[in-house]
């Protein structure tokens, strides 16, 4: 590995397939996500998740990510709604159930451990 790697975040590539059918609560959203680098060290991985505008349903992995663009509120479960937006930096505690309603399409980049 070379001692210093760019990714350049805006031209990776997301394809995106459907939202699983029971996850969603509103609209048709779709989903995709990409590997761009990993930590083996800390165990952890780094890549770019997007989502289209509805609204799905998730159980969270540990997770700290920045939104790079777009717009959403975050629903946890027996609490309140989160909103998000370009250039917040957030963490998802393992096993958080969430609704993640969407209004413009989300980039992001995460972080990821086991």
């Amino acid at each position: 590995m070379e001692p210093v790697t760019v990714f350049h975040l805006a031209d990776v590539a997301v394809p995106h397939e459907p939202a699983p059918p029971e996850a969603v609560v509103g609209g048709s959203p779709t989903t995709g996500a990409v590997t761009v680098t990993t930590l083996p060290g800390l165990g952890a991985e780094i890549g770019v998740w997007e989502m289209s505008a509805g609204a799905v349903r998730d159980v969270e992995a540990e997770e700290a990510f920045v939104l790079l663009s777009g717009r959403a509120e975050i629903e946890v479960e027996g609490g309140g709604r989160v909103p998000v937006g370009p250039g917040d930096l957030v963490r998802l505690a393992a096993g958080t159930r969430t609704v993640w309603h969407v209004s413009e399409p989300l980039r992001k980049v995460y972080v990821t451990g086991a």
